[in-house]
């Protein structure tokens, strides 16, 4: 009787937990993110009072990572074209815990925003080369799911850096707050260096036999491994350079309008806003000292578990049913925050809204807009043009992180809290409108038709139809 190449279960299991591992590993590049966005919340009080820093510098201190991030974005295809992704990684690592040290023992506000932009930098790299490296080792029917573990460990760094902020603050020990960040950033180089290197890089560099070793060990079914070692290959035969293509094709450009549009409705729909100024907004409620940043460790932790259930539901759901779920909770509790803000939160039971009325935006955010942004901007670009589209994407994530980062604090006390929260609820409201006409169903289509749809000219909502499947 001939061999057959089916798995038995046993062996399929362990291809399963040896996927899950590295795809978990590479993903905790987005611990960076989030413990910086946690680290600043907590930090940024006892830096200006040391340093005596006007509004404008502390809005300059936040948006200095964005901005050091925006320039990794850039440099990051070509960063991970050269030295491949699991060194791009290793790299992003490395600055990033030299920024970290380096907040730790700045001595101004200007040598703190170079610190900050470093970590930038390190962020900004990390953005783009993890969730594509996900996407180069995940199988379709994972895909979903496995870049959202990047922005799942993006939640576990906000939470963890909000735990040591909490800690720390007893004795306003910022220095301490950006130094432990480090370690984290040690442990993530140490877990990269064991990371296999993408297929996709390898075929690139003409490295055969490796990439295919590389996906026997991913791939249950050899015939699985032979289909897609073949179909790189094609890929790669076809690839055009991202730029000749923007330029000589407008679905491509729809393509990347798109993923501007994804990143620029995740960024204003206000999750740093409330991440990055979670204690001033606690204030606003009344909550004063450690409170705050208890009331802010507790969010963290919804936030985690909240993205958790999304990492879960991403590939069961669809896309489009959980932004829609998300952008229209977070226009009622942000509504409900501009309302409490407006009569006042005198009574204990408004202020405990005003907290219950924050986690339920976090919560709706963590599961829509934080982890389906990411899958949707990696499943719509086109094989010819898809560093440049991911490039720009992530570009457009870190620019809009920069500009809500550098003038969320001149809005709140320009136009005050409730009408703050207004034109927040109202942003969210548009964006789930948006999402009706632009945002396409992508779930269980694979990447190839997204692509045949995009390129024969279908509307951007109905990119990802298939058989079976309406938009």
């Amino acid at each position: 009787m001939p061999q057959t190449s089916s798995p038995t279960a046993s062996s399929s299991s362990s291809f399963h937990v040896r996927s899950a591992i590295i795809g978990v590993l590479a993903a905790t590049a987005g611990l960076m993110s989030g413990l910086d966005i946690g680290v600043i919340s907590g930090a940024l009080d006892f830096v200006a009072k040391d340093f005596n820093a006007s509004t404008l510098a502390q809005e300059w201190i936040v948006s200095a990572m964005m901005a050091g991030a925006a320039i990794g974005a850039i440099t990051a295809g070509w960063l991970a074209r050269a030295t491949g992704r699991k060194w791009s990684l290793v790299l992003s690592g490395v600055i990033f815990i030299l920024g970290s040290v380096g907040c730790a023992c700045a001595w101004s506000v200007a040598s703190m925003i170079c610190g900050r932009a470093l970590m930038g930098l390190a962020i900004g790299i990390a953005a783009f080369t993890s969730p594509l490296y996900l996407s180069e080792i995940a199988s379709e029917k994972t895909r979903g799911a496995m870049i959202s573990t990047y922005q799942l460990m993006i939640t576990v760094g906000i939470f963890l850096a909000f735990m040591s902020d909490t800690l720390f603050s007893y004795h306003g020990q910022w220095r301490w707050m950006f130094g432990v960040i480090a370690l984290p950033g040690v442990l993530f180089v140490a877990g990269v260096l064991f990371l296999p290197y993408s297929p996709r890089w390898l075929m690139m560099r003409g490295r055969r036999a490796e990439a295919h070793s590389v996906l026997s060990d991913l791939r249950p079914d050899s015939h699985d491994t032979e289909a897609e070692i073949q179909a790189i290959d094609t890929q790669l035969k076809q690839r055009q350079g991202g730029f000749a293509l923007l330029r000589a094709n407008k679905n491509f450009r729809r393509s990347i309008a798109l993923g501007i549009l994804l990143q620029v409705m995740q960024q204003f729909a206000g999750i740093n806003v409330v991440m990055y100024y979670a204690p001033k907004i606690f204030a606003l409620a009344g909550f004063v000292g450690t409170a705050q940043l208890w009331c802010t460790a507790i969010v963290g932790l919804v936030n985690v578990l909240a993205t958790i259930a999304a990492v879960g539901l991403v590939d069961r759901w669809g896309r489009k049913p959980i932004l829609y779920t998300g952008f229209t909770t977070m226009t009622l509790a942000l509504g409900a925050l501009a309302w409490l803000n407006h009569t006042g939160m005198e009574t204990q039971a408004a202020k405990f809204l005003c907290v219950g009325l924050i986690i339920l935006f976090i919560v709706a955010h963590a599961m829509s807009a934080g982890p389906i942004m990411w899958v949707l901007c990696s499943e719509i670009q086109p094989i010819k043009g898809r560093d440049l589209g991911i490039t720009i994407s992530t570009l457009t994530n870190w620019v809009s992180n920069m500009v809500v980062g550098a003038s969320f604090l001149s809005i709140l006390n320009w136009l005050g809290g409730a009408n703050t929260f207004t034109l927040m609820a109202a942003l969210n409201a548009l964006f789930l409108a948006l999402t009706f006409w632009f945002v396409p169903e992508t779930r269980g289509a694979s990447l190839e038709q997204i692509e045949q749809n995009l390129m024969q000219g279908k509307r951007l909502r109905d990119i990802g139809q298939h058989t079976g499947q309406h938009a």
